[in-house]
């Protein structure tokens, strides 16, 4: 069977709805296993870099996420002690479990220092990061860097396999340019001679960052030729497509990213635990929005939290672009948002979405 990726030949702009088949949703809710660790469905938080710590992996789980993955840890900044990495990247909340911690980093020594560390933070299972395009990670011998050195991403692997006791998984792409299958080769070698659990595959290669279309042919490949769980990221938007992929990929799950970043309800509808037209209505986005700030209250100190929700508030404010010409006006979000990059404190952001939550003039 040949897949016939592409756009959708329609889209609804505000129902995100896709013309794309209905696929069965019972293989979704079946659990599984990574390594002897129990993921409760095949729906995953992929790693966030920046942006998936414990309150972002916690929302993702109360909305239905089977398993999630923090964002991108330094595994030297673990081994040398230093402190923020220590204490803000590995907190766990007891209620988010299994969770996932991706390490980066190029030294087996160093690596098989934080698995160990990482193990006596709770974590269930270690996830390497070896698919980040990113040039400063590159630039350390991380990343997607590891895709032209096997042997050393091989020793970097079985490090993290001994040192944290953990299972561990790989994040790779196909290759650092279209074309190369580095990490198509890589994943074999990560499985019979590192032991890993499972692979993480996006297929893009490092070049095309986040944009292009993914070989989704070449994921099924990759699925359909190791003994491990392979879990596909890159390039869902939708709930339909969520589904297309995993039913004609096979693969093990599917890890929502960009498409949850201030729409925790994705999870909900591709579970189907929400209709796939059921969007959020404004209520539920100033009330999910405010549950985040109390979060990152527990999190940071006041103007830390402040300032780093601001990249939160547009994602939040994109879910009520269906309700243009309704109850909010583009210009009105755009007023909403310029309002919320401009607060100093979480009460002053309250505030502001204390307006969110009712239409405009009422």
């Amino acid at each position: 069977m040949s897949l016939k990726w592409g756009m959708p030949t329609t889209v609804d702009a505000k129902t995100e709805s896709y013309n794309y088949p209905e696929c069965p949703m019972e293989r979704l809710h079946e659990s599984f296993e990574i390594g002897g660790v129990t993921a409760a469905n095949r729906l995953l938080l992929a790693p966030l870099a920046g942006i998936g710590n414990w309150f972002v992996r916690l929302q993702a789980k109360r909305y239905g996420a089977g398993l999630t993955v923090s964002e991108m840890v330094s595994s030297h900044g673990l081994a040398y002690g230093d402190k923020r990495t220590r204490t803000e990247f590995l907190r766990l909340h007891p209620d988010e479990g299994p969770t996932s911690i991706q390490l980066f980093g190029a030294d087996p020594a160093i690596m098989r220092e934080a698995a160990a560390i990482v193990a006596e933070s709770g974590a269930s299972i270690i996830d390497l990061n070896m698919g980040c395009p990113v040039k400063k990670v590159c630039r350390t011998g991380a990343g997607s860097a590891m895709l032209r050195d096997p042997d050393t991403a091989v020793a970097v692997a079985a490090a993290a396999r001994e040192g944290g006791g953990l299972p561990v998984t790989v994040k790779l792409r196909p290759g650092n340019k279209p074309g190369e299958r580095e990490g198509v080769e890589l994943a074999h070698r990560l499985v019979t001679e590192a032991g890993v659990s499972g692979i993480a595959f996006h297929p893009r290669h490092a070049s095309q960052q986040h944009k292009g279309l993914p070989d989704y042919e070449l994921a099924r490949e990759v699925v359909e030729s190791l003994p491990v769980p392979v879990i596909l990221s890159g390039g869902m938007i939708g709930p339909k497509k969520v589904r297309r992929v995993f039913e004609e990929t096979g693969a093990a799950a599917i890890m929502l990213a960009r498409g949850s970043l201030g729409n925790p309800w994705m999870f909900e509808r591709v579970l189907g635990t929400r209709g796939f037209e059921d969007l959020p209505t404004p209520a539920e986005v100033a009330d999910e929005l405010n549950w985040v700030i109390d979060r990152a209250a527990e999190h940071y100190e006041d103007n830390r939290a402040a300032r780093y929700l601001r990249k939160f508030y547009p994602w939040y404010l994109e879910r009520l672009k269906q309700y243009d010409g309704e109850q909010f006006t583009r210009a009105c979000l755009n007023e909403i948002n310029q309002a919320l990059q401009q607060t100093d404190t979480l009460d002053q952001a309250r505030t502001v979405l204390a307006s969110v939550a009712v239409p405009v003039g009422a």
